[in-house]
């Protein structure tokens, strides 16, 4: 019998059939923003063939990862997923040596690269390399382009996904759009926010915050070579981009397809709070910043649906969620953002050993599961930390006052509260509200630091069980658990940031140590303990479907509030994980955790958990993962 004629699909093919996917997506969004400002069948056109010309640049490896995230757009949400995040220059040296570092992040079961800022920034200070002057060079200390290609490419081989920052808030004041319109070109002025005066930014001003108060304070800038205001969120240096411009839209996307080329499979999309403004609020988490979030990605999936985007919006609870798609937007936004509020009430509880707020924050303002999207959990990372305790959640908790619970996290974690096991530092100090924010890292803000200087073996036991309680607690509290470089083996803060001056007045650089690598392969001691705990909870976690980032995760009070319980919803089973936030032994009733005692087993142990008339028993800081 003759084989029936066998059909050809081309690449324009695979495209217009992308195309017609995801020009639904686009439309509304394009509406609702520029409407007013351009025919948005027009803009589309030109949308359109944006995408083309870069899938024709699309190299031929990175199609067929395309074509094979097609057929499996959720592999983000595995529970194979392990994020680690690193500075190149601390982590490797350069671009070219990271390769050979590859086989360490297999070891730990990496699979989710984060390169810190390494786009190329302004010389001196540059907010550790936010302020970025060029996208499409890599920063020349770390190498070239063509570099970062090699390093991407290795990456891929072993079944890592490369993942890079981009920056879309705000450029460098040196950056090629800024200079041109610093030299008066109107077409690159309205890529800003700019002012003839300061009218519009005295109006605006009352409402903002100041988002570093202690080293930029105010939102404005004025430069009297242009006789204008400029909009400067962050720091002088940093111009913000006028995103109710479309053209702004079309740069940036084509800079994220052009650096998705190279091999990015991921973007961190940094200050996507603020991107857009509106007179009275405080320009944040503003309804526009979703639409441009759905015509980012949905943009992005057409082209290159390899990639996915998560935002970096470190935001109060109710303003968190719709980053991960709510109503019109669900699943069309970004595929991950940070779950701040984890790693903030991680840190709570722990100091106060007292999970209620916990508990309270977490089962009320996040829904058990998000639609093609999850959070990535973290404990610590290059940023500082920001108490996001609010005195609507804390009325809810008896005798608890958001602004004294704040403070004495502050003081907690600074240490200088008595009985204090933290060693980290003030940051930001608000003199007017009295607000602060606390620098340091895992080790040291978990009491590791302290005990190792006082040679106290109990105390280093304590901190290493407060450790491994942490990235417990992100392995299975579901999406992609990131584990900032040199937590995994217990480094401790780094004040040599001091004696640099580009550095010396930014006290986060305390907890970005360059990787000591003679600590990283010792055999034994503290370091060897955490790295070996880490490396077996991530290996666990890849063995248990129910940790996938879709399976919902549902919070349950169970009245104690020492102990924090979660529930992993699995289509075949339920996966219960408690964690112990105190120095005590505690119990939990095994009814009050919805369990059969005889039928339990602790999957990180691989033993059945202690059980004594009908109650669980749970070691100091311990935490167990019961099915």
């Amino acid at each position: 019998m003759a084989r029936p004629p066998q059909a050809t699909i081309t690449d324009d093919d695979l495209f217009a059939l992308r195309w017609d996917r995801g020009r639904r997506d686009l439309t509304g969004p394009i509406r609702r923003l520029y409407g007013d400002t351009v025919d948005a069948d027009a803009f589309l056109d030109r949308l359109k063939a944006l995408l083309h010309q870069h899938w024709q640049d699309r190299p031929a490896d990175l199609r067929l990862l395309d074509l094979q995230r097609d057929l499996n757009p959720d592999w983000f949400l595995s529970e194979r997923m392990v994020a680690y995040v690193f500075y190149i220059d601390r982590f490797a040296g350069r671009l070219a040596d990271l390769p050979g570092r590859i086989p360490y992040l297999a070891d730990l079961g990496v699979t989710y690269a984060h390169m810190m800022p390494c786009l190329k920034p302004r010389r001196g200070a540059n907010d550790g390399g936010y302020a970025v002057m060029d996208y499409r060079q890599i920063n020349p200390d770390l190498g070239t382009m063509a570099d970062f290609r090699a390093a991407t490419a290795a990456f891929r081989k072993t079944g890592i996904s490369p993942v890079i920052d981009m920056v879309v808030n705000h450029t460098a004041k040196e950056h090629d759009w800024a200079l041109r319109a610093r030299a008066g070109d109107p077409f690159y002025q309205a890529f800003y926010r700019m002012f003839d005066d300061d009218t519009l930014p005295k109006a605006f001003e009352e409402t903002l915050v100041e988002i570093f108060p202690a080293q930029a304070p105010g939102n404005f800038t004025y430069y009297p070579d242009m006789g204008k205001w400029v909009w400067t969120t962050f720091n002088e240096y940093q111009w913000d981009l006028n995103w109710e411009n479309p053209e702004v839209f079309l740069a940036v996307l084509d800079t994220i397809l052009y650096l998705a080329n190279q091999g990015v499979e991921c973007f961190r999309l940094d200050a996507v709070a603020f991107m857009w403004k509106r007179m009275g609020t405080g320009c944040q988490n503003l309804p526009e910043v979703h639409d441009l979030l759905q015509l980012l990605t949905q943009s992005t999936r057409i082209c290159a649906p390899a990639v996915i985007h998560k935002a970096e919006a470190i935001v109060g609870p109710s303003d968190l969620v719709p980053y991960l798609g709510t109503g019109t937007h669900a699943g069309k936004v970004s595929q991950l953002a940070y779950h701040n509020n984890l790693m903030v009430q991680f840190w709570s509880s722990l100091a106060s050993g007292d999970t209620r707020l916990m508990n309270y924050v977490l089962k009320t303002h996040f829904p058990e599961s998000f639609r093609r999207a999850s959070f990535a959990p973290y404990i610590r990372c290059h940023d500082d930390i920001g108490w996001a305790i609010t005195p609507e959640d804390t009325a809810h908790i008896p005798a608890m006052d958001a602004k004294a619970h704040r403070d004495y996290l502050s003081d907690f974690y600074n240490g200088s509260f008595p009985g204090s096991w933290a060693r980290g530092a003030d940051f930001q100090v608000n003199e007017e509200t009295g607000d602060r924010r606390t620098n340091g890292s895992f080790a040291s803000l978990a009491g590791l630091e302290l005990s190792v200087a006082a040679g106290d073996d109990t105390g280093i036991d304590m901190a290493i069980a407060r450790i491994r309680l942490g990235h417990a607690l992100i392995a299975s509290y579901g999406g992609i658990p990131l584990i900032y470089m040199g937590d995994e083996i217990g480094l401790t803060n780094d004040h040599s940031y001091l004696t640099e001056p580009a550095l010396a007045d930014d006290g986060r650089w305390m907890q970005r140590p360059a990787m000591d690598w003679a600590v990283a392969t010792a055999p034994t001691g503290p370091a060897a303990r955490i790295k070996a705990d880490l490396r077996h909870v991530m290996a666990v976690r890849k063995t248990m479907p129910q940790l996938a980032g879709d399976v919902p995760t549902r919070v349950i009070d169970t009245g104690n509030p020492a102990l924090f319980v979660w529930q992993r919803l699995g289509d075949d089973r339920t996966v219960t994980c408690i964690a112990n936030f105190t120095a005590r032994p505690q119990s939990l009733a095994v009814a009050d955790a919805g369990l059969d005692a005889g039928k339990l087993t602790d999957l990180l142990t691989g033993r059945p958990p202690e059980v004594a008339d009908d109650r669980i028993a749970i070691p100091p800081y311990g935490c167990l993962w019961l099915r």
